[in-house]
């Protein structure tokens, strides 16, 4: 079984797991359009960490 000294936080995520989405405006964009009102911005989704794999700790080799 392995001791808790044997794992650190992920460096990836700080420990929360997921890394969040994000999203960048930006007015010379023109993605999509709803209805009457253009959409300039283009967003990221929250992706679980691939450091980690989810768990918020990473093995120390």
């Amino acid at each position: 079984m392995m001791s808790n000294t044997d794992k650190k936080v992920c460096p990836e995520c700080n420990g929360e797991k997921v890394i969040q989405g994000t999203c960048e405006c930006n007015s010379e964009w023109r993605g999509t359009k709803t209805g009457d009102e253009w959409n300039d911005c283009q967003c990221v989704p929250q992706v679980i960490c691939p450091l980690c794999k989810g768990t918020g700790f990473v093995e120390n080799l």
